[in-house]
């Protein structure tokens, strides 16, 4: 298994365990690699475990087989499993084996393709499907339809769930948040935020799943095309203007720099939780609040109301 963000890794221990006789999933973000067409070719590239990665100890343990770490998610691991966690690049912690680099810069995945091959098959945690791919690209392939369905009155709103995911009970708020949007609203995702709703059965509004997922936290860059692209496309001339909320679930530092971002667009009324960044000052915590309309979450019925209507 393969968990983090590194895609180029991913491809090198795809490629070097094709003829091996093992199977390779992918853990939390590196979900969305199964959205790209390239990763079709790998018949051994069977699918996800588990999910976000605050629940690494529990999905770690019942995997059973070699994990490689490729960023820096990672969990401090329990003895039981230790010895089965890889890492690579800027990833690492005491007694973990790190991955060699060879003198042409690929890395040798051989010693995680041998240690799979004396492990046990992982224990099945659940079944189903993820529908993903919507990078801006394949929604702006869907632009008409998505257009005239928020014209016609059919999407009222879309709510960018985007960000980071924890451990703490609190988030279960994103859950719950996402169950009671009206059926008229679409999500707009990407980062481990999505796994607090992802796999909820939300339907569809005239074959546009409810839930648009862009793929890992960097592709945050995509909601933010898209958000453009519809204020070009409806002929408005304030960000602000569009039918899109936001509330957006942070946790480190990459959230941070998203939320920087949507700021540098002019994006107002964002609602930030759990809590707003501890390391902000009174003073960043007025400005943003004043100038932006920067809130933090409440309950989920005060905020849908907020936030949709």
């Amino acid at each position: 298994m393969i968990s983090g963000h590194d895609l180029k890794d991913l491809e090198q221990l795809l490629e070097q365990s094709k003829d091996a006789g093992v199977d390779v999933y992918t853990h939390s973000e590196m979900l969305p690699a199964h959205y790209y067409p390239f990763f079709k070719k790998y018949e051994h590239f069977v699918g996800n475990y588990g999910g976000s990665w605050p629940f690494q100890k529990e999905e770690f343990e019942k995997f059973n087989g070699p994990i490689v770490m490729t960023t820096n998610c990672l969990v401090p691991p329990k003895d039981s499993y230790k010895d089965r966690v890889y890492v690579t690049n800027e990833v690492g912690y005491p007694g973990l084996k790190r991955i060699p680099v060879r003198e042409d810069g690929t890395k040798d995945f051989s010693e995680v393709i041998e240690h799979a091959k004396k492990c046990k098959p992982p224990t099945p945690l659940e079944e189903g499907k993820i529908v993903g791919g919507f990078a801006h690209n394949q929604v702006l392939a869907l632009a008409d339809k998505i257009v005239e369905a928020v014209k016609s009155g059919k999407i009222r709103k879309f709510v960018v769930m985007a960000g980071c995911d924890g451990r703490h009970k609190t988030r279960e708020y994103y859950t719950e948040f996402a169950k009671k949007l009206p059926k008229d609203t679409v999500i707009l995702t990407c980062g481990c935020a999505k796994y607090r709703f992802i796999k909820l059965d939300l339907g569809d509004i005239d074959g546009i799943p409810r839930v648009l997922d862009a793929g890992q936290c960097n592709d945050s860059y995509s909601l933010a095309v898209v958000a453009l692209k519809l204020k070009e496309v409806l002929g408005l001339e304030d960000i602000n203007e569009l039918p899109i909320a936001y509330n957006i679930a942070w946790y480190e530092q990459k959230a941070v720099t998203v939320l920087l971002a949507l700021l540098y667009l002019g994006v107002k009324n964002i609602a930030l939780g759990p809590t707003i960044p501890a390391f902000l000052s009174p003073n960043v915590v007025k400005v943003l609040v004043e100038k932006f309309g920067i809130s933090t979450i409440s309950t989920v019925d005060e905020d849908i109301k907020k936030l949709v209507g």
